[in-house]
């Protein structure tokens, strides 16, 4: 089905509100279930990857394997399951395990101002005025965000900023880098062959069947909802949408993710989010609809 503007608008803001939503089933399940973020990595690729290239093969009725007939689709490809796909999906999940999900929402939406910077190297021109000011916002926010206004100390765990910040970046490259295979096959192909790839590759850093946790049915539905929900149809919508809109207005309109995952953390799982949190959140998700008023 042939999407139009308007469309793929919307499927971008639902795949960054589910992103939202699972942020917080996985908070949920690491902090009160136990469960193990790099098994939670390995069977959300895996499944989800079998799922779409399924869904590719006998719902939208593409070829599989024709992605890998070509040398240089075959290392952009590898290059995206493994630094983009793989990279965007742990780095988030750590994030949130080491701080909630509303803080590594937050951060990883830094992912605009980076691909802003660079498009504006790429491109060989000095930012504009607002870009600037994007940036500088940005740098407040997270300064906020991660220090509480201490310039000593941090209000989150070292490895909650390394991953938060590690996520921004390889959610730039999520954005950006899968562009040429876009424009030659479809959505399902391209996020289906990454999450697999990426699911095989990351069964050596953690089995699949090694399995951790306390097991219940509120962790099954938690489970369920981060791989059909949070991955399957946001993952598939968002780059159906970014094909349409280009991947930096996408990036744009995904600035719905944290403020869904704010927000139901602070109500759901009653995460601690002061005055000096929500002023860094707003500076740094303000940044998105600053760039986002440029022709």
């Amino acid at each position: 089905m042939k999407l139009n503007y308007k469309q793929a608008v919307l499927l971008t803001l639902l795949a960054a509100s589910l992103w939202g939503v699972s942020g917080t089933f996985g908070q949920f399940l690491f902090n009160k279930r136990n469960v193990n973020v790099e098994w939670l990595i390995t069977v959300r690729l895996l499944i989800s990857g079998c799922c779409l290239l399924l869904f590719g093969r006998f719902g939208e009725k593409q070829y599989l394997f024709e992605i890998w007939q070509s040398k240089k689709d075959i290392i952009q490809l590898l290059i995206f399951a493994v630094a983009g796909m793989l990279g965007v999906q742990y780095t988030y999940f750590a994030a949130i395990k080491y701080s909630n999900a509303a803080t590594a929402t937050v951060l990883q939406f830094i992912g605009p101002i980076i691909i802003a910077i660079y498009l504006a190297i790429k491109n060989k021109r000095i930012p504009p005025i607002v870009e600037l000011l994007a940036i500088l916002m940005a740098v407040t926010g997270t300064f906020l965000l991660v220090t509480h206004g201490h310039f000593d100390s941090l209000s989150i765990s070292s490895k909650a900023l390394f991953f938060g910040i590690a996520s921004a970046f390889t959610l730039a490259l999520y954005t950006l880098q899968p562009k040429q295979l876009m424009q030659r096959y479809n959505s399902s192909i391209v996020a289906g062959w990454g999450m697999l790839i990426g699911g095989i590759v990351f069964c050596f850093v953690h089995s699949p069947w090694d399995i951790e946790g306390i097991w219940d049915v509120q962790t099954i539905i938690s489970l369920a909802m981060i791989i059909v929900f949070g991955t399957l149809i946001a993952f598939y919508s968002y780059l159906s949408g970014a094909k349409i809109i280009g991947a930096q207005k996408a990036s744009l309109l995904a600035s719905a993710e944290p403020l869904v995952a704010v927000l139901i953390a602070v109500t759901w799982l009653k995460t601690s989010f002061i005055l000096i949190d929500w002023m860094g959140s707003l500076l740094i998700v303000s940044t998105i609809f600053l760039l986002s008023k440029r022709k």
